[in-house]
């Protein structure tokens, strides 16, 4: 009972590791296959395959751009950390943090930033907000760390994916496998009734 139960539950983990994905079924066994609704037809049971592979591959094109936006995410905010590191040891002293700053693409201008204990931060959507430089490294580090943990995620699911992609792909050669050879022996009963 209690392997029953392990067994279950780790079952349960994986489908919702992978929520929103749904799993495709191997298929062992074509000739039952083909007799399920829907697929009264190798085309129609092709054509439901096919369907079923393009959803798997716009979910991966949605994934793939979100794992781009977070690979391009988390070098930023840890630049930013970086430098808030740097502010914070510099805050006690009395002497100005010479740097550069961004304007525009490759435009950086000249700046004295005066010993401080507030930043602002660019949350986006137009919103920018002060903080202590305490609050905001804490803030940012929890940012790299989410952002860190959804790459994993995203990276999982993506592995899965490729799986349903391999599947799919292999149901989808079976039927057609198993189509050509019904055709063939149709085709051989035929030319025996001619003759």
């Amino acid at each position: 009972m209690a392997a029953t139960i392990d067994n279950s539950s780790a079952a349960q983990a994986t489908k919702k590791k992978h929520l929103g994905i749904p799993e495709a079924v191997f298929v062992e066994d074509v000739e039952s296959f083909m007799k399920q609704p829907g697929n009264e037809t190798a085309d129609a049971a092709l054509r439901k395959l096919d369907e079923q592979y393009q959803k798997y591959k716009y979910m991966e094109l949605n994934l793939s751009q979100k794992k781009l936006r977070l690979k391009s995410q988390i070098p930023q905010i840890t630049q930013t950390l970086e430098i808030l590191r740097h502010m914070q040891k510099k805050k006690d002293t009395t002497e100005s943090l010479e740097t550069h700053f961004l304007l525009a693409d490759n435009v950086y201008c000249k700046a004295s930033v005066p010993p401080t204990d507030k930043v602002c931060l660019w949350l986006g959507a137009n919103v920018m907000l002060e903080y202590d430089i305490d609050e905001a490294q804490a803030l940012l580090e929890k940012n790299v760390s989410t952002a860190s943990r959804n790459l994993e995620t995203l990276e999982d699911d993506l592995d899965f994916l490729r799986d349903q992609f391999t599947t799919t792909e292999v149901n989808m050669a079976r039927v057609y496998n198993w189509d050509v050879k019904r055709r063939g022996r149709e085709n051989i009963l035929k030319s025996l009734d001619k003759s």
